[in-house]
């Protein structure tokens, strides 16, 4: 039969749509099924059959799954006419992709990205969501239909735990999966660091399992010095290569330079000695780009673009962006909402300064709650002074949040309204932790990043932390004009 849409929301339904029946958490779409009908729908996808609806339904074990597969359908399966490149991990997910991103260009290569911050194709860049690391698979096989009409040759996709958890990705034939790192996170849904692991896993597995693209070998890119390489290291795929710092690996960096400009180190690799450069600062982003050399090298792209590639990237929205109102200390916004992210971020902050490092950071509602002494700790022991505020409390109560981060810094020998602070409105604790500030200090303001929402209750609030930062630094300056004249 003829089917003019897919739609998995029942107010959307038209004449001649396939309506799918997600069962959700608290929603179960199967409920919605006959007003997805009266509203045109010609057929169904559901996991158990709905005899009072007299139209033609396919009865599946996962609804989910069978969604990804309907939609890449419905498209033209629109990653079979790309080379498909999938990168998980815990952090640096963002950046590595930026820094592939960069190397296709200069390689004279057509490439698309879908990530955390935007979906970038042909040119144009896409706003993907609120809080959204994979889009969902209607809006994902999309994104993926616009590369292929735009020409593309490579698409690069962030694939978060969740949405392979969620089956976000079915219908995407991979050709390479590369892994970032893997740290303390989403343990609220994943339950343990094992299953965390298995899920992440689900990326390298599915390349077997894919859409054969003639000449295409299918190619894991992994982090010899990560805990998750002795149990990806087995999963199959026709080409395997890994990347590393501090042990052996294909591609493995020595001589790490890093300076406040940047960083340069000598790679080593199958093909030779090459010198790279990369103006993002810390030795997490050396990995990020160790990790995005690997898979350019797995592309056939030369020496020459890979170095040009990763010098490129400048500033990767919310990622340690500074912002600068000419104050006399450095202020970093960064996306640090794990222990291993800021624990990375305040290394670089404490590498930038002979003074004082001063962090603002929070931890999500209604999220993996073991990492808030973890983060609190970790910033009473790293950083000078904490200041401990909302970030997306959404309905859990952010006084006990703030409690369990603060407890953190009280076992690192903090004391509160000395070494800490808990200040609940976020702009507020902006403001006072850059009033803490002296000459030559670093402020960071840690975990909202590039988002443009701040979660609070049920309501989604209009937020740009960057800009926040900027206002509060002009009145800062204003406030000490005032004072010398």
């Amino acid at each position: 039969m003829e089917i003019t849409g897919i739609v998995d929301d029942s107010r959307h339904a038209g004449p001649g749509c396939l309506f799918v029946a997600i069962p959700g958490i608290t929603h179960d779409g199967h409920a919605y099924a006959a007003s997805a009908v009266q509203r045109g729908a010609a057929a169904l996808i559901v996991e158990r059959e709905l005899p009072e609806l007299a139209v033609p339904q396919a009865v599946v074990p996962s609804a989910r799954r069978a969604l990804g597969q309907a939609a890449s359908a419905f498209y033209g399966y629109p990653s079979r006419h790309l080379r498909l490149i999938g990168v998980t991990g815990t952090d640096g997910k963002t950046t590595t992709i930026h820094f592939i991103y960069s190397i296709l260009r200069e390689a004279g290569r057509k490439v698309g990205f879908v990530s955390t911050v935007q979906a970038r194709i042909g040119g144009r860049s896409l706003e993907t969501g609120l809080h959204t690391t994979t889009p969902e698979a209607l809006e994902l096989q999309g994104y993926l239909a616009e590369m292929v009409n735009a020409g593309t040759e490579y698409g690069v996709l962030e694939v978060s735990s969740h949405a392979l958890d969620q089956e976000r990705v079915a219908g995407c034939d991979f050709d390479v999966a590369l892994i970032t790192n893997l740290s303390h996170e989403h343990l609220d849904y994943h339950g343990t660091p094992e299953q965390y692991l298995a899920t992440k896993a689900r990326l390298f597995r599915s390349l077997s399992k894919a859409y054969r693209k003639p000449g295409v070998p299918k190619t894991a890119i992994l982090n010899a010095d990560d805990g998750s390489y002795p149990a990806l290291k087995g999963v199959p795929a026709d080409r395997q290569y890994t990347y590393a710092l501090d042990g052996p690996a294909d591609f493995r960096a020595g001589d790490i330079r890093v300076t406040p400009e940047g960083s340069s180190f000598l790679v080593h690799t199958p093909h030779g000695q090459l010198e790279v450069h990369t103006r993002l600062l810390g030795r997490f982003n050396v990995y990020n780009a160790l990790a995005a050399l690997g898979v350019a090298s797995s592309q056939g792209i030369a020496g020459e673009a890979i170095q040009r590639g990763i010098e490129a990237v400048g500033n990767v929205p919310g990622r340690m962006e500074p912002v600068d109102e000419g104050q006399d200390f450095k202020v970093l916004v960064d996306f640090a909402v794990t222990p291993n992210a800021l624990q990375g971020a305040l290394g670089v902050a404490r590498s930038l300064t002979d003074g004082r490092v001063i962090v603002m950071f929070g931890c999500a509602g209604l999220r993996d709650a073991q990492k808030r002494p973890i983060m609190g700790e970790m910033a009473g022991r790293l950083a000078d002074a904490t200041v401990i505020t909302a970030d997306d409390p959404r309905t859990e109560d952010l006084e006990e949040i703030m409690r369990q981060i603060a407890a953190g810094c009280a076992a690192a020998g903090r004391r509160e309204g000395d070494g800490y602070w808990m200040i609940g409105d976020r702009e507020e604790a902006i403001a006072f932790a850059l009033g803490l500030a002296r000459p030559g200090d670093v402020v960071l303001l840690a975990g909202k990043g590039h988002e443009r929402s701040l979660a609070i209750g049920d309501e989604e609030r209009p937020w740009d932390e960057v800009e926040v930062a900027r206002a509060a630094l002009r009145r800062l300056q204003a406030g000490k004009r005032g004072r010398r004249q």
